[in-house]
């Protein structure tokens, strides 16, 4: 599902930013810059509504901007979430994968007692520079 939620920045003292969501409770998140917070704000309102989801809450109704309050040192973004993305990107269910390697390398693999899914987890990650 795709929302669009306004987002409260305020910049502190040291250049950084705390984010608060108005129309979903307990939303707090920060970034050390821009960036960094915006991205912060899209996972923390994932995971709220995800959750919210899951558990067949109601979804808040997003604000509007020109209701929301906001001080000199802040202002409001609006930030865009896909909670099909979201749960895509961050599933960790084990999906099963057929493979084929070398008899040879098999049986050495098996006698050594090495996982095959974890070493396969350690490669994929490696190749992708996930590590």
């Amino acid at each position: 599902m795709k929302y669009v939620y306004p987002a409260v920045f305020t910049i502190d003292k040291k250049n950084s930013y705390t984010v608060a969501v108005p129309d979903l409770p307990g939303c707090f998140t920060f970034g050390d810059s821009l960036v960094e917070a915006i991205e912060m704000a899209r996972d923390a309102i994932s995971m709220w509504l995800v959750d919210a989801e899951n558990k067949d809450e109601i979804i808040p109704t997003p604000g509007k901007i020109k209701d929301i309050p906001c001080e000199a040192n802040s202002f409001i973004n609006l930030i865009d979430i896909d909670t099909v993305e979201y749960r895509r990107e961050n599933d960790n269910h084990a999906v099963k994968k057929t493979l084929s390697i070398p008899n040879w390398l098999n049986t050495k693999a098996e006698k050594a007692g090495i996982n095959f899914s974890q070493t396969l987890q350690k490669a994929l990650k490696n190749e992708l520079g996930l590590e």
